[in-house]
């Protein structure tokens, strides 16, 4: 497998693998089945060992199944990981409820997560966005008293707008902002990402295949219970106009001998030095591939047809990534 380079967390932060693990989706997304558990340990360990040593997790994944599984994975080796957790989200038989990022739920949060973890630090805990109901002071000043218990090593952010990120870098440093971001979704680049590069904040970005959209396997018209058809982007006409476009993308990936997938998550992968490709996976198969993207370069002519194509606004209807 590839050598995986490394990245820094912030300005004086970790180096971490600049290829991240998500693991979101070895726990039941959208009320569908759970995968297979020992498959799903497997791959975490199979990416420990490649050298992906960042795993992204959240307290909410799964009703808490996502932690007790990286808790599974990474007993023994403790630390060969690096874990990032989110929190602050709520979820009732698959549907989002809302948040909770007072200062007495955030202590509570993390002492179940560390138990389901079953470790004695959080490397990097986040609130998963923030909505204006709790000060930005409040939330990210909880973080920085449970750094100092010991609790957690670093602070970071995730869903959030510009302002909101200068804001909490200044109550405590923020070493890493983890966001949607893929050729599909290129709204962060406008005032965002030039933020965080001010900051010297690095970015987690997940989504590269913008929900599966530029991985050259969705077809038009989707099965009517197919759970993209929430979102505008993947329905009617509007579909259809975005799979012409994935058609470019697959003949470039074709032309480079690599699959769309890969050309998706290379793309992200060359916007920064400070930016990671956050990749869900939960079967060993797909590490090899994914870790082989980090490797693939791009023509200047190759960029400008990738970046011509997937122009910010060019992809029709939103999905939850949409700001």
């Amino acid at each position: 497998m590839t050598t995986i380079k490394k990245i820094q967390l912030g300005q004086n932060g970790p180096l971490v693998s600049k290829l991240g693990l998500g693991c979101m989706r070895m726990s039941s997304v959208w009320g569908g089945p759970t995968p297979d558990e020992t498959e799903s340990i497997a791959t975490i360990n199979a990416a420990l060992d490649s050298g992906i040593n960042f795993l992204n997790t959240g307290d909410f994944y799964g009703a808490g199944h996502n932690e007790l599984l990286v808790g599974k994975a990474i007993k023994g080796r403790r630390d060969d990981a690096f874990i990032s957790v989110k929190f602050g989200a709520f979820f009732h038989n698959g549907q989002w409820l809302g948040l909770d990022l007072r200062p007495v739920a955030i202590k509570n949060f993390i002492n179940y997560s560390l138990t389901r973890l079953g470790i004695e630090t959080i490397d990097l805990y986040q609130p998963c966005r923030m909505d204006g109901s709790v000060p930005v002071e409040d939330i990210i000043g909880t973080v920085a008293d449970l750094i100092k218990e010991g609790k957690v090593r670093y602070v970071g952010v995730s869903e959030i707008t510009p302002e909101q990120l200068r804001h909490a870098n200044q109550v405590y440093p923020i070493s890493a902002l983890e966001i949607g971001y893929s050729l599909a979704d290129r709204q962060i680049e406008n005032e965002l990402l030039p933020v965080a590069k001010e900051l010297n904040i690095a970015v987690a970005a997940f989504a590269n295949t913008a929900e599966g959209l530029l991985t050259g396997d969705m077809k038009a018209p989707l099965a009517a219970d197919d759970h993209h058809l929430h979102f505008s982007r993947f329905q009617g006409d509007n579909l259809v106009k975005n799979l012409e476009k994935v058609d470019a993308l697959k003949a470039l990936a074709n032309d480079k001998q690599v699959t769309p997938t890969q050309v998706a998550i290379a793309w992200v992968n060359v916007q920064g030095d400070h930016i990671m490709p956050l990749v869900s996976m939960s079967r060993r198969a797909r590490l090899t591939e994914n870790a082989v993207a980090m490797d693939i370069v791009f023509t200047h002519a190759e960029m400008e047809l990738l970046n011509t194509i997937f122009a910010h606004g060019a992809i029709a209807g939103g999905t939850y990534l949409q700001r």
